[in-house]
């Protein structure tokens, strides 16, 4: 069975006016603040949506944010350049020019989805708020002017410190690490050395190797010495002791 609804209290005649009044006095009784706008300028968040600046290197007229625009206020032209082969015999390319990016800030309804869109961070706010004019023509913004709103725009946040390093960054890193790798000379080891060394040393006969001319060599005997196996001359010889 469903649960009952507890009965609504009834309402008392002039509650919503009392209300209101409450409200109205205590506001009354706090001092006011005013902004001394424009000698003070105003203490904006680091995200405020203010004017739209152009990174015109970024920017690959893939029509994306003009397409995504609900009020149409971003004007591109572009045409077509042939880009000629890179290597003989291979394949010129073709690639869109920039002419024209505008954007109508009297039609721009501030939403940012232009700016999320864009796959190459082409576009990004910037907190400028003081480019009101006197002739409404006067609020569409050419490249020229969009680029200068980039000098405006903030750098971006410090990363969490316990976040993940961006995919970008570690795949630079790795390159970066792989290619001075390869142009680092090769360790070699001691092992290789020694024998690369022994290569380069001329060879020897067997007889005068280094290791037999390094020992000392025994004293050869003189013509007049006799050797151990043979008596000196001034000695008889063991027959002859007898019959002298």
């Amino acid at each position: 069975m469903a649960a009952s609804l507890p009965p609504s209290r009834p309402r008392i005649p002039g509650s919503g006016l009392a209300k209101g009044l409450a409200v109205t006095l205590r506001t009354m009784t706090k001092k006011s603040v005013t902004a001394q706008y424009p000698d003070a300028q105003p203490d904006l968040p680091p995200r405020t949506r203010g004017v739209i600046g152009l990174f015109e290197e970024n920017c690959t007229v893939c029509m994306l944010c003009a397409r995504e625009c609900p009020d149409w206020c971003i004007y591109i032209d572009s045409h077509k350049e042939t880009v000629p082969a890179a290597t003989p015999g291979g394949r010129e390319r073709s690639r869109n020019v920039l002419d024209r990016f505008a954007i109508d800030f009297s039609l721009c309804m501030y939403c940012g989805i232009c700016i999320e869109v864009c796959p190459f961070d082409a576009l990004f706010w910037s907190p400028e708020f003081e480019y009101a004019e006197t002739d409404i023509r006067e609020l569409t913004h050419e490249r020229d002017k969009l680029r200068e709103w980039m000098w405006t725009v903030p750098a971006p946040p410090a990363l969490d410190p316990g976040a993940e390093e961006p995919k970008e960054l570690a795949t630079a890193r790795k390159t970066a690490d792989k290619l001075a790798a390869q142009q680092a000379p090769p360790a070699t080891e001691p092992h290789a050395d020694e024998q690369a060394r022994a290569a380069e040393q001329p060879t020897r006969p067997q007889g005068d190797s280094k290791q037999q001319t390094d020992q000392p060599q025994p004293d050869r005997p003189k013509p007049g010495d006799a050797t151990p196996d043979q008596p000196k001359p001034d000695q008889p010889k063991p027959g002859q002791e007898g019959s002298e």
